[in-house]
């Protein structure tokens, strides 16, 4: 198939990543002098290997009939590592004492989300004694100055919170596999041994205290089995309408059903799992949609996803119409796991509120 060269065309760019991006800024007035970076920035780039465009897929039949943005996917990959935080886990051979490493998709100008993040569910801390660590994972946003302030931001950041990942590719929806792929390259090279991962939009509401409580409660495993569980969606397929966000051309995939997958909006996976999915990405054609091409690598490795009643990928409703109000009840997101999706306000006061001692809710 033509377009497998895409995944020796990723595999070659993943090389890259050895010229990080390291820039002490300060966090005060990081959204001026807009002029020397510019400099600095444009010096780096010059200072990076080009990953060249896939030509050969403009062979495809059909290829220049196709929009733009599925063009692009097919087309072309840059993304060599802007930031980079290879200690997260205390190096590869203490990376077992993180019981559950929160992955987190975020925009470079999602900084209010990351914020109240760091505040509330992703909080790097200690629960029943077992370690959570976070980490954001994005691209780059805009052109110009515009990305270069955005940058400076996402650096500004790091240099205060030591928590985000983030290559120089383009930020769009049809990236993020992008991201998983470069995710769990990083992955088997820091944090081999991490027990377990949600995976994850910026946007959800994570009961994390409720996931380390039952992933540790697994019968006979500590993240060295099988785990992929979250909001199964079965009996799917590709959109093939071309004005509809999940437009999938027969150029892509011919097939008109997907393999059994979990919602990407949030899931958790086992340690295992994780590196199942990385081994089997090295044979598997990419896919612009990534939660779906997580579960082609889970049934490639002859695994499946399992549903979990306490994620909640679309959200709550009442008879399938209505939408609960959880500030009211806030019992009804302490008794679950996942839910999206929320905006950062309403996730800072639903921590609040499920954190509140003076609360009593049900058992999980």
């Amino acid at each position: 198939m033509a377009i497998g060269v895409l995944l020796l065309l990723i595999l070659t760019c993943v090389h890259i990543n050895h010229h990080i991006y390291h820039h002490e800024i300060p966090l005060n007035n990081y959204f001026e002098n807009l002029t020397g970076e510019k400099t600095f920035y444009e010096e780096k780039i010059r200072d990076w290997p080009k990953c060249e465009p896939n030509t050969s897929a403009a062979n495809i039949s059909g290829f220049h009939t196709l929009p733009a943005h599925i063009q692009n996917f097919l087309f072309y990959r840059h993304f060599p590592t802007l930031l980079d935080i290879p200690d997260k886990c205390g190096g590869p051979g203490k990376s077992s004492d993180v019981f559950l490493l929160l992955v987190i998709k975020s925009s470079p100008g999602n900084y209010e989300r990351r914020e109240v993040l760091r505040k509330t569910w992703a909080q790097e801390r200690k629960v029943n004694n077992l370690w959570i660590r976070r980490v954001f994972i994005s691209g780059t946003s805009g052109s110009g100055e515009e990305k270069m302030r955005l940058n400076k931001l996402l650096r500004a950041e790091q240099n205060e919170n030591n928590d985000i990942i983030q290559w120089d590719f383009d930020e769009s929806f049809f990236n993020l596999t992008l991201k998983q792929i470069l995710f769990l390259e990083w992955m088997e090279k820091n944090c081999p041994n991490t027990r377990f991962l949600l995976n994850g939009d910026d946007d959800v509401f994570a009961n994390t205290d409720a996931m380390v409580e039952y992933l540790h409660g697994l019968p006979g495993n500590n993240g060295s089995s099988h785990l992929y569980t979250g909001f199964v969606f079965e009996n799917t397929g590709p959109v093939r309408a071309t004005t509809n966000k999940y437009f999938i051309p027969k150029q892509i995939q011919e097939s008109n059903t997907y393999t059994p997958y979990c919602g990407g909006g949030g899931y958790l996976l086992s340690g295992y799992t994780a590196m199942v999915i990385h081994a089997m990405s090295k044979s598997i054609d990419v896919h612009p949609i990534d939660d779906v091409y997580v579960g082609m690598c889970v049934e490639k490795a002859g695994l499946a996803p399992t549903f979990h009643t306490g994620v909640k990928t679309l959200g709550l409703m009442i008879n399938g119409k209505q939408e609960i109000n959880l500030e009211q009840d806030p019992c009804i997101v302490k008794n679950l796991l996942l839910v999206h999706r929320f905006l950062p306000s309403q996730i800072y006061l639903m921590w609040d509120r499920i954190n509140n001692r003076h609360i009593s809710c049900g058992g999980l």
